[in-house]
């Protein structure tokens, strides 16, 4: 595989990467997995440097995983919450990451409800941005350590084919995954209800079916969506057991498969819906792995990001 470069100072999504850059972020996360596993000690890339992470949405283990990464990588780590900001009086979004970043901040981590957060504070704020997840519109470091658990346990990207299998119109993180996956090479296979995956993302390498018995056979890689019920407007499915029975992950169904088809989830997991505790807890299940390499792919980001608009500054 080639070897990836990496230049840009904000990481706001995955569309638009080339291969190489995609490359870069996973071969430094790989670098850094002895670190995130507590097998080295933290490593002082960014000593001094400080890490906003400003969380406008519920998350923890996205919130977490930045927290653990910025302190493996020697940052100070400063949190926000939403709760006790000046956005509940009012205050818009840039005013406030404009008077936080004047407290001397160098990477601002964002997570917003609203699409387009994270590319708004790109341009209005001189410190490096990185997009933990906003509204249905993308999640890059989420299909980052995904790309990176399946590279690692499958030795490659290329020439796979990887469901996404669930609630796909509000998910940010099956969009981040089918552009980084399309652009190392991977097909990709959309499942769902027709009522919750959109044709608009059909495109060159990127199939969409409703039947998920028909494809299960030929996939190498199924990661299992949640359904994003704090997200639906109305009801897209008339049951959990309807669903569970079209589109979750079972025992039974599991069977039908390819003996080594890794199993995936972005969490949290709703047990009994979009997959069985068996099958999430099974052998092919790499849920726990996926959470490790997230660290590791967040130290990544944070360190990359930093290095490109140190070298701007200089």
């Amino acid at each position: 595989m080639a070897k990836g470069e990496w230049t840009k100072e904000h990481l706001i999504g995955l569309k638009g990467l080339s291969a190489s850059e995609i490359i870069a972020i996973l071969d430094l996360a790989e670098q850094y997995k002895p670190v995130a596993e507590r097998k080295k000690p933290k490593v002082d890339t960014l000593t001094g440097k400080t890490v906003a992470t400003l969380f406008f949405e519920p998350s923890t283990r996205t919130a977490i995983s930045f927290g653990v990464a910025a302190r493996l990588v020697s940052a100070n780590v400063v949190g926000f919450s939403v709760s006790t900001s000046s956005t509940s009086k009012g205050e818009t979004l840039v005013d406030t990451a404009r008077n936080i970043e004047a407290m001397g901040l160098d990477v601002v981590v964002v997570r917003h409800t609203s699409p387009g957060a994270p590319h708004l504070l790109a341009r209005s704020l001189d410190c490096s941005v990185v997009n933990a997840g906003d509204g249905a519109n993308e999640h890059p470091t989420q299909a980052l350590l995904d790309i990176l658990t399946i590279r690692e346990r499958l030795g490659r990207v290329r020439g796979l084919r990887v469901g996404i299998v669930g609630d796909i119109t509000h998910s940010r993180v099956a969009r981040s995954n089918l552009w980084g996956l399309r652009a190392l090479g991977a097909e990709v296979v959309l499942v769902g209800p027709a009522t919750m995956v959109p044709c608009d993302l059909a495109e060159p390498g990127v199939e969409i079916t409703y039947n998920f018995d028909e494809v299960l056979p030929t996939l190498d890689v199924v990661n299992m969506l949640r359904i994003q019920k704090e997200r639906l407007d109305e009801n897209l499915f008339p049951s959990d057991r309807e669903y569970t029975k079209l589109f979750g992950l079972t025992g039974q169904r599991l069977g039908k498969a390819k003996k080594n088809l890794l199993i995936m989830h972005p969490g949290p997991i709703n047990r009994g819906v979009e997959i069985t505790a068996e099958v999430a807890d099974g052998p092919q299940s790499v849920i726990l792995p996926q959470v490790t390499n997230g660290v590791a792919v967040r130290m990544a980001v944070l360190t990359l990001v930093h290095e490109a608009r140190s070298r701007r500054n200089r």
